[in-house]
């Protein structure tokens, strides 16, 4: 247990000396505590492990940014090391390149400013630059204030993946569940249909879970239900996001092509059949390809794959092998993921896994990046999670033209977003760009139990917009 005590009176930095020393030290469990302290006395944070001292650490508290530049400094000294998102603690710092070219600055400027404010590594604040000016080009295409965009989520999967934490569940073990699920679900699309009385989406996507783990028929009842509730005819993006290759076949492609699904998800994560064992995916190398090419085969011109750095038991040399597989099947777009190990893992659980060094999480991600170049894509969006290995980040790359629409605008919050299903969360941005949330609950019982709750929480949100 590393214990952090802290005489500082502004309880608002806890949030920020957390995360920076979960950064610094990932396998800790971390508490802070508060003992107070005279208002002049000087701002002190004493850093224990149990109950031995460790060393003590002295910020300024003269302000967010100060506070976490000063002690992340101290942190780099006391451990001789250093992170390549310097004292950012934030899940969207693309967010702050797309500031300072919203205020005027422009390329190396950029680029400087963030290496001063955040201490970041040259190459994350080039890459916070290019995906910035990626996406303004997007977004200036798109009309985010006026329209709206649709989630559906479906929490069922062919199987549990030892480092999931969705609100997801194997659907052989809960088909009873299945039904009542899909019940409420639709219950919710048409209240919200109603609540937004007639507003267009400009782009949807289903996650999960699975959905394509669902039977066809229970596809072409959400499907149906889906189209009428909503004029779909306007969207310039429908995702889908199969992800599992053993849930793929070409009934249930050709079921998603006829209703207008423009984009969809083929995910390894891995291309090593030990790992896919390991990691309890019920599928090989050789289903991904199939698949894949099954999707091509009935005009799909839009695939995604996922891939995870991390993995446990994978090196730098897997992770080549991966994007060398992947790369002979040129997907439309990949997104690259940092494996973050989330409290309701299974993976969690786990006490004597076995983790990347960051020196090697650095080296798979440059890897990736430059793989994914390789196969024309370009990073156009970027996010960040808690409990990251190798304190990184998840980047998506595409071909032009392939962007997933609706990635950047859940992302950078500039769009309302109407949300249906356990766990699913609607957003609405008002005029000043402050979004707003609400979210179902997560558990697919008391989803079940309360949908007309879920319902009325979203009637509050999208009314308030109105007045």
């Amino acid at each position: 247990m590393l214990r952090i005590i802290s005489n500082l009176r502004i309880y608002e930095y806890e949030n920020e000396i957390h995360a920076l020393a979960k950064a610094f030290f990932p396998g800790a469990e971390v508490s802070v505590e508060h003992l107070g302290g005279p208002a002049n006395e000087q701002a002190c944070l004493l850093f224990a492990w149990d109950e031995k001292e460790a060393f003590r650490v002295y910020p300024d508290t003269g302000g967010r940014d100060p506070f976490k530049r000063s002690l992340y400094q101290a942190l780099c000294e006391k451990t001789g090391k250093s992170l390549p998102w310097g004292s950012l603690t934030g899940i969207r710092p693309v967010r702050l390149a797309m500031r300072r070219l919203d205020a005027g600055m422009e390329g190396e400027a950029v680029v400087r400013d963030m290496e001063e404010q955040y201490l970041l590594s040259r190459e994350k604040a080039l890459l916070c630059r290019e995906i910035a000016v990626r996406e303004r080009e997007i977004l200036s295409r798109l009309s985010p204030k006026e329209g709206i965009s649709l989630y559906l989520h479906i929490p069922f999967c062919p199987s549990r993946c030892l480092y999931c934490s969705f609100a997801s569940e194997s659907v052989g073990k809960t088909r009873d569940r299945v039904r009542k699920y899909l019940e409420a679900l639709f219950l919710e699309i048409r209240g919200t249909a109603r609540i937004l009385n007639g507003r267009p989406p400009e782009s949807g996507y289903i996650g999960g879970g699975t959905p394509t783990a669902l039977l066809t028929e229970e596809l072409e009842e959400l499907f149906t239900v889906l189209e009428e509730s909503f004029d779909l005819s306007g969207m310039k993006e429908f995702t889908v996001e199969a992800g599992r290759p053993d849930s793929i076949d070409r009934e249930r492609l050709r079921l998603l092509k006829r209703h207008g699904v423009s984009r969809i998800s083929v995910n390894p994560q891995t291309m090593r059949d030990e790992t896919l064992e390991r990691i309890g995916r019920k599928h090989t190398r050789e289903d991904v390809i199939r698949a894949f090419l099954l999707a091509r085969d009935e005009g799909f011109d839009n695939i995604n794959m996922d891939i995870i750095l991390g993995l446990p038991g994978e090196g730098i040399g897997d992770v080549q092998y991966t994007l060398e597989e992947i790369g002979k099947l040129s997907p439309d777009s990949l997104t690259v993921h940092s494996l973050a190990v989330k409290r309701g893992s299974m993976l969690a659980g786990i006490t004597d896994r076995e983790e990347a060094d960051d020196r090697d999480m650095e080296k798979m991600m440059r890897l990736a990046m430059e793989g994914a170049r390789a196969m024309g894509l370009m990073p156009y969006y970027l996010y960040r999670q808690k409990n990251m290995t190798g304190n990184l980040e998840n980047t998506g790359f595409a071909k032009p033209g392939k962007y997933g629409i609706y990635n950047i605008l859940i992302n950078e919050e500039v769009q309302d977003i109407a949300a249906m299903g356990a766990g699913a969360i609607s957003k609405r941005v008002d005029d000043e760009g402050t979004c707003r949330r609400s979210a179902n609950f997560k558990e697919t019982h008391r989803y079940i139990a309360d949908v007309e709750e879920m319902i009325r929480r979203k009637q509050e949100l999208f009314a308030a917009k109105e007045t």
